[in-house]
């Protein structure tokens, strides 16, 4: 697993000249395009892996098909096809620690489908999880400590209860799941986004697996499906066994709210996870990882709710607010830090997708939380709970325009991290969208266009790029699923010493909402 993973980060010398970051080069699009029009690329960032055994990394990436293509040229090795959407990013692991390297893949259906790397689909899957809904959340994590990868996934469907499902490598459900069970205390509904952060918050030496819901709460579960126990203060479990669970106690802007137990809609505000991708990171570097979590907080006096700002929560392993090393986050960034919603009607501009992302961006040892946001920004906070230098960064453009999950790293290796992402505009506006590259302060360094629609009106990127040498030049490339220019690599000239901090959507190809570098091997996240 480690020497999948490991090809994501190229060696940093220190003692290199460095260059001055280049614009990135197109090397090819179209990427499993037929030869007059692409299927929709939604929000499922591409994966990496050798697919052929030349020692050299290809592409694998998910719209309704799934596409596996060279990574020198974009020249297509096979098809999954399917009439299906593809969601979430596509994971890549050694489920049964065999040497066998599978390929993950969440969809409509709902359904989840494993393929080997010549194509074909493993004996035991596909598998249908849920009843009804999407499977817009997947990730892969190892939760006994015995090298092999569970399949834990969510539905995005109009439910209150079996909502989190968690597969064995050969497909069965393990024993306690689905979650949370209609027997269960708390509340939670469906998860619309790539909604899990998997990791030992505790230190008990398991993974938990927290899950946000389409409510102001947020599910955390052991690895074998009982819902974790909040800190005492929060009172007693309607079960009576002992304290809350944390789907029991519900997320406010304010603190005193959570403590209370309900919120005052008349004068208090409260969050909505339903499109909230969470991480986990040890963000002071005390070597103990906090919940980072993303929410959209709206108006619960009006009918229907009004939707205000998204902000950011810091939650510890007992679901207290996190406060530590200087900063207070019992009290979350001000409201001033993120907008009003331009649109979140996707018959206008497909919605924002609000994955938190995790990186020291001025290398203090301290993380920044980056977060595009519905207001058509990438913002990032520091500790302090403010935005520092040009952040945020407004997405330009004539009309609406997002930004994607972004990626971060070290381009050029000179200490000083650059933030990737992609854009899209308004449907049928005619725009291609376009490949930003942004230096650690939040300053424009490019802006590329994304190729030309092909078939269609308009493209752009919904999803986090991907950063990896996909030729075997020792330099990176910036990897692309478009809307409908299919998928897209860039050459990132001068990137043979880079660093990459967070090179793909949800942070690696387990797509568990955690950044595997080296610091967090070193800390012990995810390793």
């Amino acid at each position: 697993m480690k020497r999948l993973l490991s090809t994501f980060a190229l060696v940093f010398a220190a003692d290199v000249a460095h260059a001055a970051v280049q614009a990135p080069a197109l090397k090819w699009a179209y990427g499993g395009c037929f030869a007059s029009w692409c299927q929709t690329g939604w929000y499922s960032s591409p994966a990496v892996v050798d697919i052929d055994g030349d020692g050299t990394l290809d592409v694998v990436a998910g719209s309704y098909d799934v596409v596996a293509l060279k990574g020198s040229d974009g020249t297509l090795l096979w098809r999954g096809a399917s009439e299906d959407r593809v969601w979430p990013g596509i994971a890549i692991g050694d489920l049964d620690h065999d040497g066998r390297v599978a390929i993950v893949v969440g969809r409509s259906g709902p359904g989840v489908t494993v393929y080997d790397l010549d194509g074909s689909v493993r004996s035991g899957w596909p598998v249908t999880p849920f009843a009804g809904g999407e499977v817009r959340s997947l990730a892969l994590a190892d939760l006994d400590r015995d090298g092999r990868l569970h399949v834990v996934v969510g539905d995005a469907a109009g439910v209150s209860s079996n909502y989190v499902d968690v597969l064995a490598p050969n497909g069965a459900t393990r024993p306690g799941w689905p979650a949370r069970r209609s027997s269960d205390p708390g509340y939670g509904a469906g998860m619309y986004n790539e909604n899990l952060a998997i990791a030992d918050l505790d230190g008990d030496g398991y993974p938990e697996i927290y899950a946000p819901t389409d409510t102001h709460y947020v599910n955390a579960f052991d690895r074998n499906g009982n819902e974790i126990r909040a800190n005492a203060i929060y009172g007693t479990s309607s079960d009576g066994l002992g304290p809350k669970v944390w789907a029991e106690v519900g997320v406010n802007v304010d603190q005193a709210a959570d403590l209370r137990g309900y919120t005052n809609c008349d004068t208090e505000r409260r969050p909505n996870f339903a499109s909230s991708a969470p991480a986990i990171a040890d963000v002071d570097g005390d070597r103990t990882p906090e919940l980072v979590l993303p929410g959209n907080v709206y108006d619960c006096s009006t009918d229907p709710y009004t939707d205000l700002y998204y902000d950011v929560w810091l939650l510890k392993s007992d679901r207290t607010r996190w406060a530590a090393s200087g900063f207070d986050w019992t009290v979350i960034p001000a409201q001033a830090a993120s907008g009003a919603p331009l649109s979140e009607n996707y018959d206008v501009i497909q919605n924002i997708a609000a994955n938190a992302v995790v990186a020291d961006l001025d290398r203090d040892g301290a993380q920044e939380i980056l977060l595009p946001s519905y207001d058509g920004k990438l913002h990032a906070w520091w500790l302090d709970k403010t935005e520092h230098a040009a952040w945020p960064f407004v997405v330009p453009g004539s009309g609406f325009h997002f930004a994607s999950e972004p990626v971060v790293a070290d381009l050029d290796g000179d200490g000083s991290p650059e933030v990737l992402f992609a854009s899209w505009g308004e449907n049928d506006n005619g725009e291609a969208g376009k490949l930003f590259v942004l230096d650690a302060q939040g300053h424009q360094l490019f802006a590329v266009d994304l190729p030309a629609p092909r078939g269609g009106t308009w493209s752009g990127g919904l999803a986090a790029p991907t950063l990896a040498d996909i030729d075997g030049d020792g330099e990176l490339e910036a990897v692309v699923q478009t809307v409908d220019a299919g998928v897209v690599a860039y050459d990132l000239p001068g990137t043979r010493h880079a660093q990459t901090l967070w090179p793909t959507g949800r942070g690696s190809l387990l797509r568990a909402g955690v950044a595997y570098n080296a610091r967090l091997f070193a800390s012990g996240l995810g390793a």
